[in-house]
């Protein structure tokens, strides 16, 4: 908190001490508890034990990033919450809005460099007059904005011994700078209505491989300031801090992004020692980490064109130029298929599954612009970087992706009883959610040995599910019998209809290597699997002249269940669902139609979004 708002705390409270001495005069009642207050709203707040989806943000940079920052990102945190809640902001210097509100939202600033930003734009906070710091507020042109981020996040943040830069004026600093962060997300908490998710960044990335994680409190009870890659250098050192964080009453856990950018170490075996996963290793990473980020604007994580051939919907988003920078290389243990299936082997060997994930989206956006992931409004997510169409069509973005290879993000559906800090955080901690590319896609998947094979509507699909399975997130243990998992997605009301849902199969051989099996479940239309059991596709309505489409195809809703025909009650397994849209134009069709450009020929011009659950798995004792 900087000197200003303590002299307006401090004023405050002796104006109220002055009115207490009247005499002769009723002494005011006591202040209202703040926390009770808010206690109170939460619990007024009506819960539907059956749950609903709430859509939301949890991967978003503000100007308290140095990155963006640098980029030229002006909106606060404070800024950023206005916007997920459907309010107009300026960014580009045009007036730009999200459309639709969001249900919940998180800021998670980086925290690395979070003190040096405070410096940067609080007037009155230590090092505000460093001349670099002067010189980072005049920043105006691309190639000085990437100047200084090679040098002080590029070069020191992607190193072995990275260190603050010499214009921070210490920790009270970064403390400033938190309660900015803190303060934005009790200003905008609103139960019921918008939750606002306390977080932050750790940005780990040992030799540029991206260890990334987002770390997030269930409510206001947090440290006095974030840690970063300066001080904890591996994710293992993470969750220690987050431990004693744990021991001094916070409620967190940590999700991890930008597997698909991780060098072989986000799923690689060895710790941040060398050292090959230990039982406790495996334990630690499996309570602190319980979700894992799918897909966000450095592409889509799930699985790669390149290694899973045999999956015809693998061509999703893949960023391929992300192997091009930073000594990366595309390999099939990075993506997160490969790595929650592996988690069964690890668990087979030292008793925890360290990749028990649930899935989420985020978008990664610097300019501070929440969820703004529509298709037809993307404007870059990287300020100047990629902010115009040319630079999206041609440049690269901060040596790290092509522009043409980005896409404007994810977004996270939360099945939760209520829209409360407490259910938001509880259900993700329950892996409870499913990612979506963008559209707000519902989608549930439940399991079990007795669920109705054929349910009756949605309604009876979701009480049989938890009455009598388990939902997504869960875990069966020791049946006699096959499972039976019930599906249901319903398309975003505005967007594109339904193709097809689809369960995805997981478990390992014998040699502890990922295997899995695809199961198209439901699908629009009257098509039938032909000859190699292969569903035929949906079809295509997009004009590529006007980069438009209709809805005269697929489904509005798809419901159904499959019960695992090749279920072996001894192997354990894991199963998720995919369910696709029907085609639609990609962002830089969009881009290519509105400026008279011609198409791409290097990227599609049509894609089919998507939402992903998290896994159910299943134990065999």
């Amino acid at each position: 908190m900087n000197k200003k708002n303590l002299g307006l705390i401090a004023a405050a409270a002796l104006a109220v001490a002055g009115c207490n001495r009247n005499v002769g005069t009723a002494a005011a009642p006591p202040p209202a508890d703040p926390a009770a207050q808010l206690a109170a709203a939460e619990a007024a707040v009506p819960g539907n034990p059956l749950k609903e989806a709430y859509f939301g943000e949890e991967h978003l940079h503000t100007s308290y990033s140095l990155d963006a920052y640098v980029g030229g990102a002006r909106l606060t945190p404070d800024d950023a919450y206005r916007f997920a809640e459907g309010q107009e902001v300026t960014i580009h210097g045009d007036k730009h809005s999200i459309g639709r509100p969001l249900d919940w939202a998180a800021v998670t600033d980086h925290a690395e460099y979070l003190g040096e930003m405070y410096s940067t734009q609080v007037k009155d906070a230590p090092g505000y007059d460093n001349p670099q710091l002067v010189e980072l507020r005049g920043l105006n042109k691309v190639e000085d904005q990437e100047r200084w981020f090679l040098e002080y996040v590029v070069k020191n943040n992607r190193g072995t011994t990275p260190a603050h830069p010499p214009f921070y004026a210490g920790a009270e600093t970064t403390k400033g700078g938190w309660q900015v962060e803190i303060a934005a997300a009790s200003a905008h908490y609103k139960p019921g209505r918008f939750t606002t998710l306390v977080a932050f960044e750790w940005s780990g990335a040992p030799g540029g491989a991206n260890l990334h994680r987002n770390v997030f409190f269930r409510d206001l009870k947090t440290p006095a300031a974030p840690t970063s890659y300066i001080e904890s250098n591996r994710e293992d050192s993470l969750w220690q801090w987050m431990a004693e964080a744990e021991k001094n009453g916070s409620t967190l856990f940590a999700i991890p992004h930008n597997s698909n950018a991780s060098k072989d170490l986000m799923f690689g075996g060895l710790d941040g020692t060398g050292a090959p996963y230990s039982a406790e290793y495996a334990r630690l990473r499996n309570h602190m980490e319980p979700l894992i980020e799918i897909m966000q604007i450095k592409g889509n994580s799930e699985v790669q064109r390149k290694f899973w051939a045999a999956d015809e919907f693998a061509g999703f988003e893949n960023a391929d130029s992300m192997a091009k920078y930073s000594g990366r290389v595309a390999l099939k243990q990075n993506f997160v298929r490969w790595g929650v299936i592996k988690g069964l082997d690890y668990e087979a060997r030292l008793g925890t599954n360290p990749f028990q994930y649930g899935f989420v989206g985020g978008t990664d956006n610097h300019n501070g612009a929440m969820a703004d992931v529509a298709e037809d409004n993307f404007i870059g997510s990287h300020g100047p970087a990629d902010g115009t169409v040319s630079v999206r069509r041609t440049g690269e973005v901060g040596g790290w992706i092509m522009g043409k290879d980005l896409n404007p993000g994810a977004i996270t559906g939360v099945w939760a009883p209520k829209n409360t800090r407490a259910a938001i955080f509880d259900a993700m901690r329950s892996r409870e959610t499913f990612a979506t590319s963008g559209p707000r896609i519902k989608v549930r998947l439940f399991a079990g040995a007795d669920l109705p094979a054929h349910p009756a509507d949605a309604r009876a699909l979701v009480s049989d599910g938890y009455a009598h399975g388990v939902p997504m997130g869960a875990t069966l243990t020791g049946l006699s019998k096959a499972p039976t998992f019930t599906v249901y997605a319903q398309k975003d009301g505005p967007g594109a209809n339904l193709d097809r849902i689809q369960i995805i199969k997981g478990w390992v051989d014998a040699k502890g290597e990922p295997q899995e099996r695809i199961i198209d479940v439901v699908w629009s239309g009257d098509r039938r699997p032909g000859a190699n059991g292969k569903l035929p596709p949906v079809g295509d309505t997009v004009d590529l002249k006007t980069a438009t489409y209709a809805n005269s195809i697929g489904a509005t809703v798809l419901m159904g269940s499959w019960t695992d025909d090749k279920f072996d009650a001894a192997q354990a397994a894991l199963y998720y669902a995919r369910v696709l849209e029907i085609p639609t134009p990609r962002w830089s069709t969009y881009d290519a139609v509105r400026n008279g450009l011609p198409l791409l020929k290097d990227v599609p011009a049509t894609i089919q979004e998507r939402a992903w659950t998290s896994p159910i798995w299943y134990k065999a004792h």
